[in-house]
């Protein structure tokens, strides 16, 4: 069954008052005396987006016990901003024209700008966290930050390589989108005060929940509809990303379908696409790739057993089983 954008009010409810007020951090911190840095965070706003990440970071305080409006609110903003310069970044380095059913912000101010404005949104994000006060939230974010970093690394090496191994892409994925949660659920702890064990296990919740999510979206890119997902199919295939539906099918495919998707990743492109896909499908790839992500949400369930009852943290359950169900 399919999860559908009228699913996610019900999970955001229990932080309504939260999300209003990071929406007006956002227009506060995102505001400059350069002017395009002004209109490229303008566009970006309009972009909208799902906002998993804040999303998660202000249910994981809340279900920690931080009162409403409190830091966690400015925690949230720092993992938003941290992501977005990382979304800019990519589609510098991926050459993408489309996100969220619109151009990119490359492809309407340019590389040059988005890459800058990336750079700004990182920088604002450490001012935010030095205004917080807290060393160990520092800490936290500067490690994150850089196995972000190598992930995008690593993942560039990865491109056109159809050797690429399940294990390098799990290292992948956890690094490039998995820390992150990691990192937004953990310092959601540190700012309301939580104990060791509770900090424990909602940054055990934020890394399966980031590893499933990522796992769905690399599903996505090769049976999600472009009108929902706001992406279009094949997207990974023609930067010749070997994802893990691709790997799966490369090592269960008949030898004709093994050739042809070596070939497709080492020459990024969407010539074969449609055969691509029916290779994936009859290996089993989609439905491999979706059991590893049932697997990460089922974990990321079982983090959450130390943390009390409340409805901040049924929203972290219904948070995992959305990030496993989707279908944008």
């Amino acid at each position: 069954m399919s999860t559908h954008p009228q699913e996610l009010p019900a999970i955001r409810s229990p932080v309504d008052d939260d999300l209003v007020a990071a929406d007006a951090v956002i227009r506060r911190e995102l505001t400059s005396d350069v002017v395009l840095v002004n209109q490229i965070s303008e566009y970006i706003i309009g972009a909208g987006g799902k906002r998993l990440r804040p999303l998660l970071a202000l249910l994981a305080a809340r279900a920690a016990g931080a009162p409403a409006g409190g830091d966690h609110v400015l925690g949230a903003i720092v993992i938003e901003f941290i992501h977005t310069a990382t979304l800019l970044h990519d589609d510098v380095v991926d050459g993408s024209g489309q996100r969220r059913g619109r151009s990119t912000a490359n492809a309407v101010f340019g590389n040059a700008a988005s890459v800058l404005v990336g750079d700004f949104l990182y920088s604002r994000a450490f001012q935010m966290m030095v205004r917080l006060g807290n060393p160990r939230i520092m800490s936290i974010m500067a490690d994150a930050t850089n196995v972000i970093a190598e992930g995008e690394v690593l993942q560039l090496m990865n491109a056109g390589d159809p050797d690429t191994t399940e294990a390098q892409y799990l290292d992948v994925i956890y690094r490039k989108t998995a820390r992150l949660f990691e990192a937004g659920a953990q310092i959601a702890a540190v700012i309301a005060g939580a104990s060791a064990e509770i900090e424990r296990a909602l940054a055990a919740y934020g890394r399966h929940l980031g590893n499933a999510f990522q796992l769905v979206d690399d599903s996505l890119d090769y049976l999600g509809d472009p009108q929902t997902r706001g992406k279009n199919v094949g997207d990974d295939l023609a930067e010749g990303k070997p994802t893990l539906p691709v790997i799966h099918a490369l090592k269960h495919g008949s030898e004709t379908q093994r050739t042809l998707l070596r070939h497709a990743i080492s020459g990024g492109g969407l010539e074969d696409l449609h055969e691509v896909i029916v290779a994936i499908e009859t290996s089993g790839g989609l439905e491999y790739t979706a059991r590893l992500a049932q697997g990460e949400a089922d974990q990321a369930l079982a983090a959450l057993e130390p943390l009390p009852e409340s409805v901040h943290k049924t929203a972290l359950q219904q948070l995992a089983a959305f990030a496993v169900k989707r279908s944008f």
